[in-house]
């Protein structure tokens, strides 16, 4: 299995996107890009931890590609607030690409740029970060699938 890490605000929406894509085989809700020693979600939530909220893909990579999930990245979120999707604000929502080799960082940055210039956004600035993989701490359990455990409908973020 290949693995992918996307932050694009809450967890909860961004991993029921992913869990629509066939070949996708794991999402998991966790936290990225921060101090390593908070890793909860009441010590991510305060925005001082420097931590993203993410989802980490493990998927077949002869069915699906990194490229289709990075489509999937960019067509469900607004890569244009700094920290922000929706009424969700602070650090912990930033739009975010971490990358687990040299490919997928070239392949992000390419994604990146092609956006720009499709100007789907207008002049509107893709503030999305792109960097290393760091740790990955999986969120508590009752934020994993939450969607589907309590019978709610995605939360898509309108743009």
């Amino acid at each position: 299995m290949a693995v992918a890490t996307f932050g694009a605000g809450c967890f909860w929406g961004v991993e029921f996107f992913f869990n629509q894509i066939a070949g996708v085989e794991l999402t998991t809700s966790g936290y990225m890009g921060g101090d390593n020693a908070a890793n909860s979600y009441n010590q991510v939530k305060t925005g001082q931890t420097g931590h993203a909220e993410v989802v980490q893909v493990e998927y077949d990579a002869s069915l699906v590609s990194y490229q289709d999930l990075l489509e999937v990245f960019w067509q469900n979120h607004n890569p244009t607030t700094i920290n922000q999707q929706g009424a969700d604000v602070g650090s912990q929502y930033r739009s975010a690409i971490f990358f687990h080799d040299n490919g997928q960082k070239t392949m992000a940055e390419q994604s990146k740029r092609a956006l720009i210039s499709s100007g789907k956004w207008g002049e509107r600035q893709i503030v999305t970060e792109i960097a290393p993989a760091l740790e990955f701490n999986r969120a508590e359990e009752y934020h994993q699938d939450y969607l589907e455990k309590n019978n709610l409908p995605s939360c898509h973020i309108s743009f």
